[in-house]
């Protein structure tokens, strides 16, 4: 906890450090809540899991716009900045990409209904589409690069073409309960792998 100063006032940069963690706690668990119950969740669940009030996730995002959107930004930053780690943790580049990829179908299943929230945001949407792609696309070819570099799974699959077609597997999860793209997503990795000889 900062120090507080004689007159007992926090430092300010205690203050927004605390602030920032605050922040980023929210986010995480509006994330967890996207996740299962989609963007349209009420806003009390979400307080719920971060274990605020209400009214300090108005006070952070006054619109549900405003929180899909740093929710997303979020997402993508968690995701960019857990390639690197599953790659020197991981069994295998091969074991670390499919982790990535669960990741990656978490942060899609908000993204689905971002579109939704930001129908009166014009070019936003846009915006958002290129920042996701430009800290995304390169942390899968790393992952890729390393995969075909290990000999697990032979060259030539481009990290955009990956994300697209994992994205597209995606799509319909909400619209169809019985419709599970984690499934195909692993036959699809599967599919990248080296055969060994018998």
């Amino acid at each position: 906890m900062p120090a507080a100063s004689p007159s007992g006032e926090v430092p300010a940069r205690g203050r927004r450090a605390d602030a920032l963690r605050n922040q980023q706690t929210l986010l995480a668990a509006a994330a967890e809540v996207f996740v299962t119950s989609g963007v349209d969740a009420p806003i009390r669940e979400i307080a719920a899991r971060a274990g605020v009030g209400m009214g300090t996730i108005y006070r952070h995002f006054p619109t549900r716009a405003d929180l899909v959107v740093a929710v997303y930004r979020h997402q993508v930053e968690a995701c960019a900045e857990a390639g690197p780690g599953l790659l020197a943790a991981a069994d295998s580049p091969l074991e670390a990409l499919r982790q990535w990829v669960d990741l990656f179908v978490d942060f899609l299943v908000t993204k689905h209904g971002l579109a939704n929230a930001l129908q009166s945001e014009g070019g936003g949407f846009d915006a958002l589409h290129a920042y996701f792609l430009d800290r995304l696309v390169p942390v899968c070819a790393q992952l890729l690069d390393a995969a075909v570099e290990a000999d697990e799974i032979g060259p030539g699959t481009q990290a955009f073409e990956l994300m697209r077609g994992v994205g597209n597997l995606c799509v319909g999860r909400d619209s169809d309960p019985r419709y599970d793209p984690r499934r195909l997503i692993a036959l699809l990795l599967r599919g990248l792998e080296r055969s060994r000889p018998a």
